[in-house]
């Protein structure tokens, strides 16, 4: 990978190791992460969902790292994904309050990696159309 990729590419690539490690402590161990104790199956269900989706952006944005013709659909569920997690946080925390530093740093992370999205996809319409 060249300089420029590194730069095009580099958020994708933190996105998918964070979210596959987190895709699977929610399938798995949400007790880990949440002061919760899951009882019934469609609270287990709840969880394995969204390990699923999770998991499944994760596979687009491996695309989009290896593949050209995804990179593109990658950057715009980087941003979907991202940002929308980022702004339902930021919402919890002026409706709800302050979380814990692990979800207040989840906050900052999402939001930077969902604007680097938006930046590296309005830096290739420039230099496409230049």
């Amino acid at each position: 990978m060249d300089k420029q990729q590194i730069i095009n590419k580099s958020h994708l690539i933190v996105s998918v190791l964070v979210v596959v490690c987190i895709a699977f402590i929610y399938g798995f161990y949400p007790e880990k992460l949440f002061d919760i104790n899951l009882k019934s199956t469609d609270e287990h269900n709840i969880f394995k969902a969204t390990m699923g989706m999770y998991l499944g952006f994760s596979t687009l944005w491996i695309l989009g790292i290896f593949k050209p013709k995804y990179f593109k659909p990658a950057l715009i569920s980087n941003v979907i994904f991202m940002l929308g997690l980022g702004f339902g946080r930021l919402l919890s925390l002026f409706l709800d309050g302050i979380p814990t530093f692990l979800f207040v740093l989840g906050t900052v992370g999402e939001l930077f990696l969902g604007f680097y999205s938006i930046w590296v996809l309005k830096r290739l319409n420039q230099t496409k159309f230049s």
